[in-house]
């Protein structure tokens, strides 16, 4: 916010009404920033992911590869990509291995909870990955 120095005797005067009605309470809206696709829930603030009502314990990494790819949906990331954003560093030449390591454990545990499949980890064979949902 910003204020000239004429405006901050009405601040002062709106803080001043504040502090003496202690009837007043702090209102906030909160809101629970979350990727949501048929059958999988991401909750951005509490890292939870739950997949057909179930909660999924991932690790840190697994949990950032599946973030990144969700909020790509659609797009083929490259190994050096996931790699980078995930593992915060450039390109040593075995991020292949690396990312797919994560990515099979990552798509062991949630298709343990999907039935149906409305949402897959996509292999794009010696490029990367890609995330794709049932959802329009």
């Amino acid at each position: 916010m910003e204020l000239e120095e004429q405006d901050y005797h009405i601040f002062n005067d709106i803080v001043a009404c504040i502090q003496n009605h202690p009837e007043f309470k702090k209102w906030e809206l909160y809101s629970d920033p979350a990727l949501s696709f048929p059958g999988l829930e991401i909750n951005l603030n509490s890292r939870k992911v739950v997949s057909n009502g179930k909660e999924i314990i991932l690790t840190a990494k697994e949990y950032n590869i599946l973030c990144l790819l969700a909020a790509n949906k659609g797009r083929v990331l490259t190994y050096s990509q996931i790699h980078e954003k995930v593992w915060g560093n450039f390109s040593t030449g075995n991020e292949r291995g690396t990312v797919g390591y994560h990515v099979h454990n990552l798509r062991k545990k949630l298709l343990n909870t999907t039935l149906l499949y409305p949402f897959a980890i996509e292999n794009v064979r010696e490029v990367g990955y890609r995330f794709e949902s049932n959802s329009q």
